[in-house]
């Protein structure tokens, strides 16, 4: 079944990349401050992760927390906690197919720096620290998809539970909708219904190309 869910999800991944294509395409005016620093700090990363050793135990706890945090938003409970460099696990009361591919698409570490900087911000006004904050985030977001790349080039249980082709959709997906959502609040001129409207787009000309094959 989760197969079959998978192939059908084929056309929804096509309006999704498609719909941040053109997001990416649309950038507001003084996006480049945005831009800039973003970029500056995922290339600061990269560079980093190929000089030093990767801290794997850091991505792990990232990881398992990312299990805990979805496991929360779903009502359940966690029963044990346990990560370090070699891997990690948690034992929930409640499970499904989000709560176990959560850390392949949700920036764990990205979310806590835009935290940071929000309470900061309202408490101290760090407005004068934005270029810092899009620094950070993207090296964040960087580590994220570095980590996330590796960790994917070992057999993963998580992705083995779901069903590989399965897991590729949700992940694929997940990416590039936690992108969907993040980038017009940072960088471009479109609201979240633009954007939504763009998927369902590419999503029905999918559909209409394959519907004229028929």
């Amino acid at each position: 079944m989760k197969t079959v869910i998978a192939i059908l999800l084929l056309p929804f991944c096509y309006g999704a990349a498609k719909a941040l294509f053109l997001v990416l395409r649309n950038r507001g005016e003084g996006a480049e401050m945005v831009w800039v620093p973003l970029s500056a700090g995922a290339a600061c990363w990269l560079v980093i992760s190929l000089l030093l050793p990767k801290p794997l135990w850091l991505y792990v706890v990232g990881h398992e927390l990312t299990h805990v945090l979805w496991t929360w938003a779903f009502g359940g409970r966690v029963k044990r906690f346990h990560a370090n460099s070699q891997g990690g696990h948690v034992i929930v009361t409640k499970a499904n197919f989000l709560v176990t591919l959560a850390p392949y698409f949700f920036p764990f570490y990205a979310v806590v720096v835009l935290l940071v900087f929000v309470v900061g911000d309202s408490i101290w006004h760090w407005t004068a620290y934005l270029v810092w904050f899009h620094l950070l985030l993207g090296a964040a977001y960087a580590f994220h998809v570095r980590l996330t790349w590796h960790a994917l080039q070992t057999r993963q249980t998580d992705i083995a539970a779901q069903g590989y082709l399965f897991s590729g959709m949700i992940i694929l997906l997940g990416n590039i909708g936690v992108l969907l959502i993040a980038l017009p609040v940072f960088t471009v001129d479109v609201d979240l219904m633009t954007v939504l409207e763009w998927c369902l787009q590419g999503t029905i000309e999918v559909f209409v190309f394959f519907g004229g094959l028929i």
